[in-house]
């Protein structure tokens, strides 16, 4: 067991430091700064304290309420075990101690300390990854909110369509990603109002469709928009829709760039996946593409130690169930406390996997055949494949259909 436990209150400027003993005494405090200076100054009063004592500053844990940061960074880099604690819980253990809701950065900092002193062996230190799986974590989750800008970006442009130009929005429904499409952006750009649109030619249609990168069909696609434009619809008074119109290209502006982002944190994140020694164990699971393998790799690591046992994976991705069973109650519910990239992408995971895997489908059947509803049959199909993955990453093998699902797949051959 460790002699001592330091604790850091942290903020955007300075962070306050204190350390106990085994006997929750006090023994050292400062105040350091989020600098090189700083972290070297907090390292010194640990190596001071356990020089006597023949401990290494490197078996002082340190308790924040953070994972990230550079100061977190700078201290897992000297060595150092630093354990993320979460505010929630930081917040019930005050209140135990003090009722009165009383707080003082000083005083967290010895909170911090002796939360690792009394329950220690509860709560974990941060994983350690190695750059390139931090790499693709990175950009995998910057991915992710570009995607969700983006979409933010299409839902405002066409609900402001919709209130003056609802023939925009008929041009590219019943084709795949609607406004997002790089052609539909460019037509748009080039007649934002209905009566700029209707005077549009075939050829002008054509030109911009091509240039946006349309190469099929290009001739019959501008003469429906040509179509589609040129239709009697209602109108705004026309000063109005004018200034409807360049309220649109404002914010076709915002998507485009937000289309870019998009695409350039694509190419990256596959390029860094790819380069990762794990990418090809993930990409041999069905469904699982550069995207979502990125989005997997990126949640889970490349820790071998983090986790122990897929029961463990799974609740961190909430694809394990959460029993409550107190006294004669009892009730078997989903997890909501989970890492919710992860949850998400799971979801999706799952459900690709249905066209693309026999066994996928034959055991998402019999859990739907079962009387789960479809997120709960999605779920557990999700939670089979993590147990899955978690054995192929530890022994380095490749997905195997047969192996993963013999049942599934054996009453799925006798229907």
């Amino acid at each position: 067991m460790a002699r001592y436990f330091c604790g850091i209150d942290w903020s955007e400027g300075l962070n306050d430091v204190a350390v106990v003993d085994r006997a929750g005494e006090v023994v050292a405090a400062a105040r350091i700064e989020e600098s090189p200076e700083g972290v070297k100054e907090l390292l010194q009063l640990l190596r001071g304290l356990s020089r006597s004592h023949r401990h290494s500053r490197k078996q002082v844990p340190i308790a924040i309420e953070t994972s990230r940061g550079l100061l977190v960074g700078a201290l897992r880099a000297s060595g150092q075990q630093v354990v993320a604690l979460n505010p929630s819980v930081v917040a019930r253990y005050r209140g135990r101690l003090n009722p009165t809701k009383k707080k003082s950065d000083r005083t967290d900092a010895a909170l911090l300390a002796n939360i690792l002193r009394t329950d220690g062996a509860l709560h974990r230190a941060l994983f350690t990854n190695s750059d390139a799986a931090a790499a693709v974590t990175v950009l995998a989750r910057a991915q992710l909110r570009a995607v969700r800008t983006r979409d933010y970006h299409r839902a405002q442009l066409r609900s402001h369509l919709r209130d003056y130009f609802p023939a925009a929005l008929e041009a590219w429904s019943g084709l795949p990603h609607g406004l997002v499409r790089a052609e539909a952006r460019a037509v748009l750009a080039l007649g934002p109002t209905p009566e700029q649109a209707a005077a549009l030619s075939k050829r002008k249609i054509a030109d911009t469709l091509e240039a946006a990168g349309r190469f099929r069909l290009v001739d019959d696609h501008a003469e429906r928009l040509r179509a589609i434009f040129r239709e009697n619809r209602l109108r705004q008074p026309a000063r109005i829709e004018e200034a409807m119109g360049r309220q649109t290209l404002a914010a076709l502006a915002l998507l485009d760039q937000a289309c870019r982002s998009v695409d350039d944190l694509t190419e990256q994140t596959t390029a860094a996946f790819l380069a990762h020694p794990h990418a090809e164990i993930y990409r041999s699971f069905p469904g699982c593409g550069p995207v979502i393998g990125a989005r997997l790799l990126g949640e889970i690591g490349d820790d071998p130690a983090r986790f122990a046992t897929a029961k463990g994976l799974r609740a961190y991705a909430g694809a394990a169930p959460l029993t409550w069973a107190s006294g004669s109650s009892r009730s078997v519910t989903h997890r909501r406390v989970a890492n919710q990239n992860l949850k998400a992408v799971g979801y999706v995971w799952a459900f690709t996997t249905l066209t693309r895997s026999p066994g996928c489908r034959a055991h998402y059947d019999r859990r739907r055949d079962a009387g789960d509803p479809y997120r709960s049959a999605l779920r557990n199909l999700y939670g089979r494949l993590l147990s899955a993955l978690h054995y192929c990453l530890r022994t380095g093998e490749p997905y195997r259909e047969r192996k993963a699902f013999p049942s599934a797949l054996q009453e799925g051959a006798d229907r």
